[in-house]
């Protein structure tokens, strides 16, 4: 098992630039499931969950071939309902996006209950409603999930989502592209990946329209054509490096971003007292004055996102004062405050309430990655610790950031990874 070892205290000056958007990857990815020829996807993420979903769909007969390190070409055209990995499907969350796809395609769905990151109950009751919706039966049984259309074919609706949820959004598009008959998404997620995704697939042959508003509706189309598309920049990468500056101090410059993604994370941390200067395609962040105080709330976009909680919330671990941190989107997500703890944070945690006494100066230790977006949150205490932190379970991490250590090294961070020897075992010893 790799760990990352970090030596903080250290300012971050230089460029940085962010990859494709993990969330719209691991969309598009299995949407190009249910298109006719070969798509080619550009800016893909160089991250475990892509290449996980594109094993899973090589695997189930599509031909996925990389053109260079962040393009791909796949060709569904002989892929088969039967050949899902269901190993591979059960490890991470994005897999129940192939519910949809193969609705989509073939009528007939079966895949495992989504793994991925564990940090409280995600159900996917939305993403059920959203099929059975548009006429197909769909239960959970054993751990699967099993769908099934009406003589193969999916019927367009109208869907009232009981709360706004990006997955159950994007899966119902998803599968809403070839039903016959028009769809409407009520109380739709509005975030960046959800309008790529309806990019992608509009680019492709498809008619989605309001993508981006609380109302989305889809006509269906008989067939999708094969093309090229180019993720968007990955909002949360860019707010992860925005908040490790805010941390440490310094000045860097974050490039291949869309600036008003990042407005709502740019407007905490100038509330904070960190300058984030906007271009066109990049954006300044520069800290060199004590932090202040900020209260933040998590909440559907355009509201502050859930991904960057755990991120903001180490950063306000040594700003002056107390904050107020409220989890607005899941349950138990601040599992990660007790490894913040251990390296001098005082925070108590009361429900979906995180109220933190800012300290002058973190202090490295040994800690673990929970899951994703919380394993970056420790690795920015690291980075602004004074002494060496350890950081285990860092599989989570590569979940979804492109070299993550490579990045930050090239910022001027003391960062890298350790990669623990393979046990050796000691045979027993020869009795003559």
């Amino acid at each position: 098992m790799d760990k990352y070892i970090i030596n903080g205290g250290k300012p971050l000056y230089g460029e940085i630039e962010i990859s494709g958007a993990k969330n719209a990857a691991v969309a598009v990815i299995p949407a190009a499931l249910i298109v006719e020829g070969v798509c080619r996807i550009e800016n893909i993420p160089q991250i475990s969950d892509t290449d996980m979903l594109l094993t899973i769909l090589s695997e189930m007969g599509a031909e996925v071939r990389y053109i260079n390190r962040s393009t791909v070409e796949i060709d569904c055209t002989d892929i088969r309902a039967d050949g899902a990995p269901y190993d591979l499907m059960r490890k991470i969350r994005a897999s129940y996006y192939l519910i949809g796809a193969m609705l989509g395609r073939f009528g007939y769905a079966k895949t495992t209950m989504p793994g991925g990151c564990n940090f409280g109950v995600r159900p996917i009751d939305q993403h059920i409603k959203g099929m059975t919706a548009l006429g197909a039966t769909a239960e959970i049984k054993g751990g699967f999930v099993y769908a099934q259309a009406p003589e193969g074919k999916l019927i367009g609706s109208k869907i009232y989502l009981d709360k706004i949820s990006v997955g159950a959004t994007m899966n119902t598009m998803i599968a809403a592209v070839k039903a016959r008959g028009k769809t409407t998404i009520e109380n739709a997620a509005r975030e960046p990946h959800i309008v790529d995704l309806a990019n992608f697939l509009n680019s492709m042959g498809a008619d989605i329209r309001g993508a981006g508003t609380d109302t989305i509706k889809i006509y269906g189309v008989e067939s999708l054509h094969g093309g090229t598309y180019a993720i968007i920049p990955d909002q949360i990468e860019a707010g992860t490096y925005m908040a490790a500056v805010a941390a440490t101090g310094g000045e860097v410059r974050i490039k291949n971003v869309i600036p008003k993604h990042l407005d709502c994370i740019s407007a905490k941390l100038r509330e904070m007292g960190v300058d984030v200067d906007e271009y066109e395609d990049s954006v300044v962040v520069r800290r060199t004055s004590p932090l202040h105080r900020a209260n933040v709330k998590t909440q559907p976009y355009p509201g502050f996102p859930t991904d960057m909680q755990p991120q903001i919330s180490t950063v306000l671990c040594i700003a002056d004062g107390t904050s107020v941190v409220t989890e607005g989107v899941w349950d138990n997500r601040y599992k990660y405050i007790s490894e913040l703890k251990k390296m001098g944070a005082e925070v108590q945690v009361d429900g979906k309430t995180a109220v933190i006494e800012g300290v002058p100066y973190l202090t490295g230790a040994p800690v673990l990655a929970c899951d994703l977006r919380a394993g970056a949150a420790v690795c920015i205490a690291g980075l602004c610790a004074r002494g060496e932190t350890v950081v285990e379970d860092v599989i989570y991490i590569e979940r979804g950031y492109e070299d993550f250590v490579g990045k930050l090294r090239s910022i001027g961070a003391d960062i890298r990874i350790e990669t623990e020897p393979d046990s050796i075992e000691i045979a027993a010893p020869v009795i003559v």
